[in-house]
């Protein structure tokens, strides 16, 4: 009934975690013009890397150097006075039992509850609990253990990281628990009993392996796994699904669909209505991070491709109407003309019978706006819709004339994330949170419109004289780009303030306004200004805003974030010795490209399990699957304008670098951890100061648990601290 998880979403690192719980059955997987016109020529690219040993993830000598830096760095950071400080605070703040639960509603055997999976200082890997609506909304819940992850670590002496469960309605007995181990993206599934909360003897039982299951019923899965030579893509993802019966062994499941080796990966979902019946069974075929066919499943196993545009995605079903959204504008009849960014629907049987069914418009954003989420209820579509980065909720639905709106009672000019919605009725979970602002969480009601407050964080950091701006910088071709500065309201103009600049920038993910204990303890209460770029290449304005800095315009992207630390100087806000840059992922390459083409505008740099050799990225572990993001290195004109950002290459000497903090995980089997090592040992290749750290677990989160995120996030301020707050 709910939203297909987004791709773009599944690429970002350090986002923000929704509340919202896919109910379609669906675990989607990431596998997830003009020229640029760099500050510095890029140098001559290497025919052959030196470092390039360091890729090998588990090799002798790779890892033995891995130490030496381990060694090295922490002795320097967890040396540091503040260190000790910044820890203590940092695991009082993640093992904290005063967060709120995510709720998610879900029946079992007929009976409505709230699932929540947990982590504190006696629960360190997490508790899969259960308890009532009723119970919920009381100060003190009442749980119930599910599944102990602890324990069962403990039982079978493996390092399990939870990664979900998927539960097989309408009953939701049935479970398929996601178990990752030491925080990689392939996983293994097995069944689980929700009523005995034992693993099914005998039950499925499916090996490690990136890729997805889908319940059709009790009896009968659809897989998507590693099912051997010429199985996955060169993205690493399965291109086979399999249809999986009780009782089979994996190498004896009847193949069902299989994509092409250059996809990105394949598929299954089911639509089922508000009582679990089966809908429609589906399948997505990603040939790029951004296109997508759809399969309908027939009766008798075949398969049609069903007639859409390769940028649309489905988004749930409400009552008979399919729910969609497209990236790209299309026409789908006489008349029938829709725009990148469009929300729309059309009646899922008919137009299963007849591909010229009329669709029918929904929502269409404005320039500034975009749809950051939608969930749908019993009888109600909600959309969490943006404008100039600021949300609010809007109630849609359908009429004999079309689509009747009306907005959500609910606090305005903040940050808003829909959560997981009821099959019983309209009730959603919506919270709402801003950089000052504790998160609250509402009980809302779709069909009144009424919204009650049911959980509260207390602050968690003292805000008081603070405030938020929100600020435009003109980049290098003219378009304005906001960001957000959360500092003292009497902050000085003299450049002195000690600042701290994150971006992300990239596969349509909007860095939205939200309450950072971390941040606000570790950061803005030692005196610390915190700044958002909500540059092109992100979600903030739609798809287009995304599609602006893709591939030969990537450098777009990199502009605007400069043009952001640009402005902020000229504010008097900051200066180059106060100010410091962080990001993750897609943000580490954001990092690297500041270093290398800006590294005069900064004092400090925070690059966490980046990109950073953009002309083999896509030779790394799901590195083919960015391809629509940034080109292929191995096309003439494309590797041009890659290597004319590519962080790695154009590191060089004689440069004003200040010393740079990088981090990543041996785990990570996402964005390599080669990118990281080659990074740090050319930099000290080149005569610069650097500090490098390698977590041997944690996968593309960088914490396999919250101690150890604790550890990562005191590192992590203790040298921007070094850098930007010493006297």
């Amino acid at each position: 009934m709910t939203r297909v998880a987004s791709l773009a979403v599944l690429a970002a690192l350090l986002a923000t975690p929704a509340l919202a719980e896919t109910r379609m059955s669906e675990t989607a997987q990431e596998p997830q013009a003009r020229l640029p016109t760099p500050v510095a020529a890029p140098q001559q690219v290497m025919e052959s890397d030196p470092w390039i040993w360091l890729e090998e993830v588990e090799g002798e000598r790779a890892l033995a150097w891995v130490a030496e830096q381990n060694t090295r760095s922490l002795g320097r950071l967890q040396g540091d006075a503040l260190f000790d400080q910044l820890h203590a605070e940092a695991v009082a703040l993640v093992e904290s039992r005063d967060r709120i639960p995510s709720p998610v509603f879900r029946r079992v055997e007929g009976v409505e509850g709230i699932d929540n999976f947990w982590q504190d200082a006696s629960s360190i890997r997490g508790v899969w609990r259960r308890t009532t609506p009723e119970s919920y909304a009381t100060e003190a819940p009442v749980w119930e253990t599910v599944l102990d992850l602890d324990a069962l670590a403990r039982a079978e002496d493996a390092n399990w990281v939870w990664r979900g469960a998927s539960c097989l309605e309408p009953a939701g007995r049935l479970c398929l628990v996601d178990l990752s181990d030491g925080g990689k993206d392939a996983s293994t599934l097995r069944e689980f009993d929700r009523v005995t909360r034992t693993f099914v003897d005998g039950g499925f039982v499916l090996p490690e392996s990136k890729g997805s299951a889908t319940w059709i019923d009790a009896d009968t899965l659809i897989v998507a796994r590693d099912f051997g030579a010429g199985s996955l893509t060169e993205s690493g993802y399965p291109r086979i699904l399999k249809r999986l019966a009780r009782g089979q062994a994996l190498d004896q499941a009847q193949e069902l669909f299989r994509g092409e080796v250059d996809d990105v990966f394949v598929n299954a979902f089911t639509l089922r209505d508000p009582d679990g019946r089966l809908r429609a069974t589906l399948i997505s075929r990603a040939m790029t991070f951004y296109t997508r066919e759809y399969h309908l499943v027939q009766a008798d196993g075949s398969t049609r491709k069903l007639d859409l545009p390769e940028k649309a995605s489905i988004t749930g079903l409400l009552g008979d109407r399919l729910i969609l959204t497209t990236d790209e504008d299309f026409t789908a009849g006489p008349g029938q003309s829709f725009q990148t960014g469009d929300l729309f629907s059309v009646d899922l049987d008919a137009w299963l019978a007849d591909p010229a069914t009329p669709m029918q418009l929904i929502l269409r954003p404005g320039p500034r706006e975009a749809i950051e989420g939608v969930q749908i209820t019993r009888n109600r579509l909600v959309v969490a819709l943006y404008e100039n980065v600021r949300g609010g909720v809007y109630v849609y639905q359908p009429t004999a004339d079309g689509w009747s709106r009306e907005r959500m009672d609910l606090p305005r000019n903040v940050s808003i994330g829909l959560g997981s919605a009821s099959d019983l009725d309209d009730r959603v979970f919506v919270s709402v949170n801003g950089y000052l602002t504790p998160s609250t969480l509402f009980l809302a009601d779709a069909g009144t419109l009424q919204a009650e407050a049911v959980k509260s964080l207390p602050a968690k950091f003292d805000a008081t004289g603070m405030e938020v701006r929100q600020f435009e910088a003109r980049s290098a071709d003219g378009t304005m780009i906001p960001y957000f500065v959360v500092g003292r309201s009497d902050l000085p103009t003299d450049g002195s303030a000690p600042t701290l600049l994150y971006g992300y920038g990239g596969f349509q993910v909007s860095m939205l306004p939200g309450y950072s204990p971390t941040v606000g303890k570790l950061w803005l209460e030692r005196g610390g200004v915190y700044v958002v770029a909500n540059t092109r290449g992100g979600g903030e304005f739609g798809p287009r805003w995304h599609q602006a800095a893709l591939q030969a315009n990537r450098q777009r992207a990199h502009e605007d974030f400069q043009a952001v630390a640009l402005d902020l100087i000229a504010r008097g806000i900051t200066s180059q010795p106060h100010l410091g840059i962080m990001g993750g992922s897609q943000g580490g390459l954001f990092m690297g490209a500041m270093l290398t083409q800006r590294p005069d505008l900064i004092n400090a740099a925070v690059i966490q399990v980046p990109l950073f050799d953009m002309l083999r990225y896509h030779r790394l572990l799901a590195g083919a699957s960015w391809i629509a993001e940034y080109g292929n290195p191995d096309i003439p004109g494309e590797r041009a304008w890659i290597a004319a950002y590519s962080p790695y290459q154009n590191l060089r000497a004689g440069q004003p670098y200040p010393e740079v903090f990088i981090h990543t995980s041996t785990k990570d089997d996402r964005v390599h951890p080669g990118h990281a090592r080659k990074a740090a040992a050319r930099l000290e290749e080149l005569g610069y100061p650097v500090l490098f750290y390698e977590n041997t677990d944690g996968g593309h989160a960088a914490g396999a648990n919250l101690r150890e995120t604790a550890r990562r996030l005191a590192l992590e301020y203790t040298d921007l601290s070094r850098r930007l707050l010493a006297e």
